[in-house]
């Protein structure tokens, strides 16, 4: 009973709402409530403060919280420790990707993943680069993978997949027509791109820098939050857009989408696995090992 109660408290100091934490654990928020009140009872100190209709941690609360984070990362060390003993590999997984990984990549990956190990149960959390590299820094999850440029002390970063960004245009553009521009042009065209932090964007910065070019130079439309939305508006629209390959592939099979031809190099970029410096999961290990050996770095 001690253990779902600190796992309650855990839940609702990382939401910091017991409404919440009660969605996420399947219990009412009544319940919440109660085990809360009996952990503040038995430690004789207030875990929450209320500010309004928000809750927040006191200095108490800080500190059961911390031991909490290292309390549950220790049964999960034991218990992929036990399974090992018996030759199984159980346990929870969570894990963060960027948009595009996580809508284009993963799934198949994941499929394979599930296939070989049924009992290690992986939650996905997709955010933009930044979020993602945020949430490990937090320990709302153990493993995050990531597209970008983006180099955090903190963090160690391991590439796993080379992927290529491609401009694109809707297959009604006359520009397809051609299928290439110049620099001249590309200041010009109607632009879709992502928001500021996504992983794609950067790239797309990295390159134009390369051309002694800026976004500020650039003729943008539209500002999108993600892939799908962009390659929505492309078939609406007369826009361009910078995308991931791995993105369009089938919208490039149908022929909805046109790849248009830039000067330079192609615009190639790493996915990365990112984990903290000075910790160790076995899961995560475990999944990055698969994804290694399953999908080797072309």
């Amino acid at each position: 009973m001690f253990d779902f109660r600190l796992k309650v408290f855990y839940t609702a100091a990382k939401q910091l709402s017991f409404s919440r934490a009660a969605e996420a654990l399947f219990i009412s928020q009544p319940a919440v409530s109660k085990h809360i009140r009996a952990l503040e009872n038995y430690f004789k100190v207030k875990l929450f403060v209320r500010q309004g209709s928000k809750i927040n941690l006191t200095p108490d609360g800080e500190v059961l919280f911390r031991h909490a984070e290292d309390i549950f990362a220790l049964y999960r060390k034991l218990q992929f420790e036990m399974d090992k003993r018996v030759q199984q590999n159980s346990g929870g997984l969570r894990l963060g990707a960027s948009t595009t990984i996580a809508q284009y990549v993963l799934p198949n990956i994941l499929a394979g993943f599930h296939n070989q190990y049924p009992d290690v149960q992986v939650n996905l959390v997709n955010g933009n680069t930044q979020q993602i590299e945020a949430a490990l820094l937090q320990k709302e999850i153990e493993l995050g993978v990531i597209e970008g440029y983006a180099k955090k002390t903190e963090l160690r970063y391991t590439s796993f997949m080379k992927d290529e960004i491609v401009l694109v245009t809707g297959k009604n553009q006359s520009q397809a027509k051609t299928g290439e521009i110049d620099l001249k042009m590309l200041k010009k065209i109607p632009l879709a791109i992502r928001e500021f932090g996504s992983g794609t964007l950067q790239v797309i910065q990295r390159y134009l820098k390369s051309q002694h070019l800026s976004l500020a130079d650039l003729n943008i439309e539209m500002q999108l939050g993600s892939t799908e939305g962009i390659k929505t508006y492309l078939k609406k629209t007369h826009c361009f857009a910078f995308l991931s390959l791995n993105s369009v592939l089938e919208e490039l099979q149908r022929g909805d989408l046109t790849v248009i031809e830039l000067p330079g190099p192609p615009i190639h970029r790493l996915f990365y696995f990112i984990t903290p410096h000075g910790t160790e999961d076995q899961l995560a290990d475990m999944f990055m090992d698969f994804v290694i050996r399953n999908i080797p770095l072309k």
